[in-house]
C-alpha cells in the first residue's frame, strides 16, 4: 500500500515542483530608465500568470544610450544564466545576439529586424531570436501626407536621423520614396548625440525647411522633450513616430501604438517560457497605429490644424 501511495504521489510532487519553477528574465534596453510602455509589458505578463517576485525574477538593465554598456549588460545577463532576454530596440537586440546563441531572445521596438541582421526573414527567424517589428512601409508616407495636408505648399522637409542605427537606411529609403510621390524635397540631418540637435535645427532653418520628420530611434525618443522645444523655438511643424513625443510637446505623431506593442511581446515571452523555440515564432509586424495631435503646440506655432485631421486622431492633447 505504501509503495502504491508513493507511485500515486510522484506525479503530484513533480507537478508541484514544475509549478514552483521561477524564471529569471533579462530586460535589456538602450534607454536610461523605464517608460510607460514597459509597464504595459509587465501588466500583460501578470495577466498571463507570470508575477514578479512569485514565479519570475526580472533583471533590468538600462544602458542610457551607450552601446558599450549594452554589450556589457548583455554579457552579464548571460552569466546570470537568465532563461530569456527581452531586448528593447535594435541596439539592445544586437547586443543580446552577440552575447548568446542559445538563450532565447525576444526583441521589441525594432524597426527592421532583417536589415539589422537579427533574423533571416520575418516568417522564419531561424535562430534563437524573434519578436515584434515596428516595420511598416506605410508609416513614412502617412507622416509626409499629414504634413502636406497641414501645410499644402510644403516643398522642403528636414529629416532627423541617427545614422548609427541599423534600421536607419530603410527608414530613409521609405521616406525618400514617399517624398518623390508627394513632390517634396528632403534635407537629411544627422544626430548621433544629444548635443547634435541644436546644430541640426539650425541647419534645417538655413535650408528653409517648412516642416520636420523625426525618424524612429532610441536617441530621438529619449530627447523628445528637447526636440519639441526646438521645434517650437524654430517654428517647425514636426511629426514623429511615437505618441509620447506629442505628449512631450511635439505637434504630431503617427506610428505604432507602443503600449499595445509592448503588451503583445508578453505573449511571445509566455510561449517561449513554455518551450516554444524562437525559430518557430515568426516575427510579428504591427497592426495597431495611432495618430496623436497636440493642439496646444499647434497654437504656439500659430498653426490651425484642419478639423478633418483632428477627427482622425486617436488622441488629442489640448
Amino acid at each position: 500500500m505504501i509503495a502504491a501511495g508513493a507511485l500515486l504521489a510522484a506525479p503530484l510532487v513533480a507537478e508541484a515542483q514544475q509549478t514552483r519553477k521561477v524564471y529569471r528574465i533579462g530586460f535589456l534596453t538602450v534607454l536610461s530608465g523605464p517608460i510607460p510602455p514597459h509597464a504595459a509589458f509587465f501588466d500583460a505578463l501578470r495577466e498571463l500568470g507570470y508575477v514578479e517576485g512569485r514565479n519570475i525574477i526580472v533583471e533590468r538593465r538600462f544602458a542610457a544610450g551607450t552601446v558599450d554598456q549594452l554589450n556589457e549588460f548583455a554579457i552579464e545577463l548571460v552569466r546570470l544564466k537568465v532563461d530569456l532576454i527581452v531586448a528593447s530596440a535594435t541596439q539592445a537586440a544586437q547586443a543580446a545576439q552577440k552575447a548568446t546563441t542559445t538563450i532565447p531572445i525576444i526583441f521589441v521596438a525594432v524597426v527592421d529586424p532583417v536589415g539589422a541582421g537579427l533574423v533571416a526573414s520575418l516568417a522564419q527567424p531561424d535562430r534563437n531570436i524573434t519578436g515584434l517589428s515596428m516595420l511598416s512601409a506605410e508609416l513614412s508616407g502617412k507622416r509626409l501626407e499629414l504634413l502636406k495636408e497641414l501645410v499644402p505648399k510644403l516643398a522642403q522637409v528636414a529629416v532627423l536621423q541617427n545614422p548609427s542605427n541599423a534600421s536607419n537606411p530603410l527608414q530613409v529609403t521609405q521616406t525618400e520614396a514617399a517624398a518623390r510621390k508627394l513632390g517634396v524635397q528632403l534635407q537629411l540631418l544627422e544626430v548621433r548625440a544629444p548635443n547634435d540637435f541644436e546644430t541640426a535645427f539650425q541647419a534645417a532653418v538655413r535650408g528653409r525647411a517648412g516642416a520636420l520628420i523625426v525618424l524612429d530611434d532610441p536617441l530621438t525618443f529619449t530627447e523628445r522633450t528637447r526636440i519639441a522645444a526646438l521645434s517650437t523655438e524654430h517654428r517647425l511643424p514636426t511629426i514623429s513616430g511615437f505618441g509620447e513625443s506629442a505628449v512631450a510637446g511635439g505637434l504630431m505623431a503617427y506610428g505604432v501604438d507602443l503600449p499595445d506593442h509592448f503588451r503583445r511581446v508578453a505573449t511571445y515571452v509566455g510561449r517561449t517560457l513554455k518551450g516554444v523555440k524562437p525559430a518557430d515564432l515568426p516575427v510579428e509586424q504591427p497592426t495597431k497605429f495611432e495618430l496623436v495631435i497636440n493642439l496646444k503646440t499647434a497654437k504656439a506655432l500659430g498653426i490651425q490644424i484642419p478639423q478633418f485631421i483632428v477627427l482622425r486622431a486617436d488622441r488629442v492633447i489640448e
